[in-house]
């Protein structure tokens, strides 16, 4: 069996700036701070990251102030996610229904955001239900400590046993690379985010992608 494993924003959809505005929304409702994230690079770290960093930079005590923010957040998130800006990356159904369609390949999430925050990410596309299980950014505030977690829950889900080895991480920054190398998982890139093709390569992706418009290729790496 192998284990596909998608990161959300930049690879599979580009929720229109949702993320940050919900994030600034809660530090303005809560503490009257506005633009609160403003340059933070926020590109492949986990929500709980974040959060955290945000809370630091302004001043804030982290232990009583996490789970305020947290609710905050994925409040405001339900209501800034109907945006029209809003969009699914290139040929993403098409790699999604063909994957689903594979007899040995099963897919996950492996994402910095919440878990709530993935599923109101991901619900106005209609693809949740491709992601019967994952890991994010709520159960670990380390991004390159979720992929062992994915592969727990998957195995209970499906009963089978997953090697390492048989996991492909996909992801549209260094870090969702970066994740899939201490365990000896491959890596995916697709310069649909902030990074380009190059820099993804530099970071060390198996295979890199511009992005999956074209997806013959993408979905050979999975043929039997």
């Amino acid at each position: 069996m192998h284990l596909i494993l998608f990161d959300i924003d930049g690879t599979l959809i580009d929720s229109g700036g949702a993320g940050v505005r919900s994030l600034n929304l809660a530090f303005r409702e809560l503490f009257s701070v506005k633009d609160a994230f403003h340059g933070i690079n926020m590109a492949g770290k986990t929500d709980s990251q974040i959060i955290k960093e945000g809370l630091m930079k302004h001043g804030r005590l982290i232990n009583g102030h996490l789970d305020a923010i947290t609710s905050a957040y994925i409040r405001h998130l339900g209501k800034e996610i109907n945006n029209k800006k809003r969009h699914i990356h290139p040929g993403i159904y098409d790699v999604l229904r063909e994957l689903s369609f594979m007899e040995d390949v099963r897919l996950g999430l492996l994402t910095g955001n919440l878990e709530d925050g993935a599923r109101i990410k991901l619900e106005p596309f209609n693809i949740n239900r491709y992601f019967p299980t994952g890991a994010f950014g709520s159960d670990d505030e380390d991004r390159d400590n979720l992929l062992p977690i994915a592969i727990r829950r998957s195995e209970e889900l499906y009963k089978a046993r997953i090697k390492f080895y048989n996991c492909t991480v996909v992801g549209d920054t260094p870090r969702d690379i970066y994740c899939a190398k201490p365990y000896g998982a491959k890596s995916v890139g697709v310069a649909t985010g902030q990074y380009t093709a190059d820099a993804l390569k530099k970071a060390g992706a198996d295979h890199v992608f511009e992005d999956l418009s074209n997806n013959t290729n993408f979905l050979q790496l999975f043929a039997s």
